[in-house]
């Protein structure tokens, strides 16, 4: 009996030439933060908008011929398309500060490498988990607008992190849908003969091959690497399935892929890297390929190619809790590493003493912080309380250096405005400050103007937008009660939660432990005082999910009053009879 024949077929939409732009639009992240783009894509259909989670490429590929043919006919759509299309164009053109102001000698073919294992740019590309990957979304953002000629390099995870619901217990349950690259907004990199490009990575008795999917972010590149391909065992397709999954031997495998594997990457597509920045440690093995690279190419010494390197390389650590660096042990990483070196002067061991604090100590752990300070000519924490923490944690590495004297850096996180600003604030702003808080946002002068717009003016748009909090809040909090098996009355009752005129405050953050998200219960009388203020009404609103694996993590939400009111603490008990002000957001 034969096996039946499985094909699998890419069904792609087919715009009429009228509405053609929409793809262009659609393709280049840059609608993301561009409310004109937004609400363009949304008329397309604003049911699939939603359904598909604001991914514009899904809902092209889902739109039914009929719509097509009332959007070709409509007079009023063709012109919002073409008032979009021409300002993706302009910006695409204007002239940027990086090459106005900045930085004349820069030769144009020089790029700055940008590594992260994850980037959050939008929903719509559901890559990231936390604040590691909003920030890397928001620095590739910002250097588009600014002009900086960077490249992101990054891991196409065929189930991102993972959604979640509640179970009628309150416990947090996962869902891990699937990404089909072919339906987000991202285009295969393929070669002359229009094959996909695929990249030979050494591991351990075998060769993984990954493939590239290219995010155009506005001006910059993201390339995501992404093992999935039919060349590879099916153990080896799943390296790239699941972001922060599996045990230590996935952590290895995913971040060999991303450090030389995002340098194997760069060269292959032609790209010349004259800075190299890992956001955190997970791709500081893109160091050791680059001294490998400069020993078979350039045929330095390992230890000039190890200054080359560090002289090139910048670092930004993140998390000052041992949880958030990755240990491991140095028989593990030898055993990744062994086919990466391949019989180069350099050995095993003078890479994995890289990777130690004190590098004579053959029992310590190999640490990826560890590896990447050590390669870095530029180390920085990412506000200045955190950068003298990292300077304490990390003193070991310098012994005799004092601790305020560590070269670790403090550059405080930063947004990109755009991004997160509402569209009445930024309405507001125009009027006030003009475009240059857009096109300037790093120009003192343009935000001593923010002292002309009149007091009641700011805050009767803050009102309004603390309206609208209010609204989706209630709207998503009765989703998760219908969810949860509750009772008409309840969800009825979500209709009536929260004050639109109270002070609000919001915690939207991953439960882990060391985020504190339970610091709120270690002062009752003080958070009784507080919540049952009845002249200076204050709410909180509780936004968030723990790793599946986290079990204190889940433990934290589990403690936090919006989950059950039966489980509830006692603490909340005597709050909940006189005020409806706390409730989770799942």
């Amino acid at each position: 009996m034969s096996m039946p024949d499985f094909r699998k077929f890419i069904v792609e939409s087919s715009l009429p030439k009228s509405l053609l732009a929409l793809e262009k639009i659609a393709y280049n992240l840059w609608w993301t933060w561009n409310p004109d783009a937004v609400n363009l894509l949304r008329r397309i259909d604003r049911d699939l908008w939603d359904a598909h989670y604001h991914n514009p490429v899904k809902v092209l590929g889902s739109i039914s011929q009929e719509r097509i043919k009332e959007l070709e006919t409509d007079d009023g759509f063709l012109t919002h398309i073409e008032r979009v299309i021409n300002d993706l164009r302009d910006y695409m053109k204007a002239e940027t500060w990086f090459k106005g102001t900045c930085c004349e000698g820069w030769a144009p073919e020089n790029r700055i490498a940008y590594f992260s294992f994850e980037f959050g740019i939008d929903e719509s590309l559901p890559i990231y988990s936390g604040g590691l990957g909003v920030l890397a979304g928001d620095h590739l953002k910002s250097v588009s607008d600014l002009g900086v000629p960077l490249v992101g390099v990054g891991l196409a995870y065929t189930h991102g992190y993972f959604s979640q619901y509640l179970n009628p217990d309150g416990w947090q349950q996962e869902v891990y849908p699937e990404n089909d690259f072919h339906l987000l907004p991202v285009k295969l990199v393929k070669n002359k003969s229009n094959k996909p490009i695929l990249v030979p990575i050494p591991f351990p008795g075998r060769t993984v091959y990954v493939r590239i999917w290219k995010a155009e972010v506005g001006r910059v590149m993201l390339y995501l690497l992404d093992a999935n391909v039919a060349d590879n065992r099916p153990e080896d397709r799943e390296i790239t399935s699941q972001l922060y999954g599996g045990g230590h031997d996935m952590r290895v495998m995913q971040e060999i892929l991303l450090g030389v594997g995002g340098v194997r990457v760069l060269d292959t597509l032609g790209i010349k890297a004259a800075v190299y920045h890992m956001n955190e440690g997970h791709s500081a093995f893109s160091g050791i390929e680059r001294i490998l690279k400069l020993m078979r190419d350039r045929k330095f010494s390992f230890w000039d190619a190890k200054e080359s390197v560090i002289a090139s390389t910048v670092f930004t650590t993140h998390t000052p809790v041992p949880a958030g660096n990755d240990i491991f042990k140095p028989s593990l990483v030898e055993k990744y590493l062994e086919p990466v070196i391949d019989g180069e002067d350099a050995g095993v061991s003078d890479f994995i003493s890289l990777g130690r604090q004190t590098q004579e100590d053959e029992k310590e752990d190999f640490c990826m912080t560890v590896l990447a300070l050590r390669l870095s000519g530029a180390s920085n924490g990412v506000s200045k309380l955190h950068g003298e923490i990292s300077r304490k944690m990390w003193q070991k590495i310098w012994p005799n250096v004092p601790p305020h004297l560590i070269p670790i850096r403090s550059i405080t996180n930063g947004i990109h405005i755009r991004t997160w600003i509402s569209e009445e604030m930024r309405h507001l702003f125009d009027r006030y400050l003009g475009t240059q808080w857009i096109t300037q946002p790093g120009d003192e002068t343009v935000w001593k103007n923010i002292e002309k717009i009149p007091d009641a003016e700011l805050w009767r748009t803050h009102e309004r937008r603390r309206e609208r909090l209010v609204g989706f809040a209630r709207r998503r909090l009765a989703e998760q009660l219908k969810k949860k098996g509750a009772s008409d009355w309840e969800v009825k009752h979500a209709e009536e939660v929260l004050d639109p005129e109270a002070l609000t405050i919001g915690f939207g953050r991953r439960f882990a432990e060391y985020k504190r998200g339970t610091l709120i219960l270690r002062d009752e009388e003080r958070l009784k005082k507080l919540l049952n203020n009845k002249e200076k009404p204050v709410q909180i609103i509780f936004a968030g999910k723990a790793h599946p694996n986290d079990t204190i993590g889940n433990l934290q939400l589990e403690l936090l009053p919006f989950k059950d009111r039966r489980r509830a603490s006692a603490i909340f008990d005597e709050i909940r009879q006189r005020t409806t002000n706390i409730y989770g957001v799942g």
